[in-house]
């Protein structure tokens, strides 16, 4: 596979020698899989025979590359002034490679350094294997119970039986300051969440998770920011579908407003997850749960197209890839920015601008097209019907007939 890039015979020869030399083949079908560009690969490929070189030179075997020796390479590159972009990404794409095949020992595993570490471990593996929480869920809790521990203890020591009510308030206080809502939710959530993890494990005497107070609910006030449908129609034509990144992001905002997916859910949609002859898709949805949602006509065309025409060939089985090699799938933000991008192109001004922008404008179109809101519910895979009742409000034609008059007449 190295003949792609390379094709003289003498330089072939000398570039498998040496500890790499054996798996340059495998290193060059993998950058032409990823979708690098025949110049883009030979920069790379490149790279890739200087660290050989430089293992030779050193006495090096292939059993010892790790992150340590790839580091020295790179330091010593820098003061002989030979180093260029994108040097960092092709020496750990290699060591990917060569752990995957077992070439190369694996990464150590990360041990807990102090108490603070052990005791978020704990409480990972609590919410993983006990509550069952996704990775996601994880990802949000984790770091704010760590910046809880290292706020009440900033000594080191920890003495969880010295936690009192006020502690848990002045924290609370800090980390909401100027925030919105969502993330004081998070905050008071998690914290429940931790305390009770720790008193359930003996670690504190007293229930403290009821200590927590409560984030005042915003549905009164909080009302979902929709468009009108011809607005949306009007970001759904600002795609420049002439071009390759115009007929991608046509599909994604096909999805988030025909469909009302969530960023996340787009970015998780796999080739399988699509069944052409049903014309079902299988959208992955909070908390591992699965739907059947039907593919619309227009929304099936706009994705068999960017399917067949722009679809960079991968080995990687999401259905949106990046425009540039490597070619990986999308994540949520990028998602978001492709709605941000649309609604920039047109002169709407909307005070939010990301994808749950155009959900949130479906479920508006449905209920004043008489959907009822178990049905919109159903088409939104709402698990409360609580959450879609927020979208009764935005219907004041449906509010005015309910209004009372006002006693003694209108003055």
């Amino acid at each position: 596979m190295i003949e792609y890039f390379y094709s003289d015979p003498k330089v072939l020869q000398h570039y498998r020698t040496g500890p790499l030399g054996p798996h340059l083949d495998r290193f060059a079908q993998l950058l032409k899989q990823t979708g690098y560009t025949w110049l883009s690969g030979q920069d790379k490929l490149r790279v890739v025979v200087q660290l050989n070189q430089w293992l030779i030179a050193k006495q090096y075997r292939l059993s010892q590359l790790n992150e340590r020796l790839v580091r020295a390479f790179q330091v010593d590159r820098r003061k002989r002034r030979t180093s260029h972009h994108g040097e960092k990404g092709t020496l750990v794409l290699l060591l990917r490679m060569l752990r995957e095949a077992d070439l190369i020992a694996a990464l150590p595993a990360k041990k807990a350094r102090g108490p603070v570490d052990l005791l978020v471990q704990g409480y990972a593996q609590f919410l993983s294997q006990e509550r069952c929480l996704s990775s996601t869920t994880l990802a949000h809790r984790l770091p704010m119970a760590r910046q809880f521990l290292n706020y009440c203890f900033r000594s080191g020591k920890i003495r969880l039986n010295t936690l009192e009510p006020r502690h848990i308030s002045r924290f609370i206080l800090q980390a909401v300051r100027d925030q919105r809502r969502d993330h004081c939710q998070l905050v008071t959530t998690t914290l429940r969440s931790f305390l009770n993890f720790l008193y359930q494990h003996g670690r504190l005497k007293k229930p403290l998770r009821t200590a927590v107070p409560a984030v005042a609910s915003g549905r009164p006030a909080d009302l979902p920011v929709f468009l009108e449908p011809e607005q949306v129609e009007q970001v759904l034509r600002s795609c420049d579908r002439s071009t390759l990144c115009g007929r991608r992001d046509y599909a994604i905002l096909l999805l988030l407003s025909r469909l009302g997916l969530r960023a996340h859910e787009v970015c998780s949609l796999t080739l399988d997850d699509i069944n052409w002859p049903s014309g079902e898709v299988i959208i992955h949805g909070k908390g591992d749960r699965e739907d059947r949602l039907p593919l619309l006509p227009d929304v099936g065309r706009a994705l068999a197209a960017y399917l067949k025409q722009d679809r960079p060939p991968s080995s990687c089985r999401t259905v949106f890839l990046c425009l540039n090699a490597p070619y990986r799938g999308l994540v949520g933000p990028t998602i978001s920015s492709v709605a941000e991008r649309a609604l920039a192109r047109t002169d709407i001004v909307c005070a939010h601008k990301g994808a749950h922008l155009l959900r949130h404008s479906l479920a508006t179109r449905m209920l004043r097209g008489g959907a009822s809101l178990a049905q919109i519910g159903q088409v939104l895979r709402h698990q409360h019907i609580d959450t879609t009742e927020i979208y009764a409000r935005v219907d004041h034609k449906a509010l005015r007939a309910l209004a009372q008059p006002w006693p003694g007449g209108v003055r």
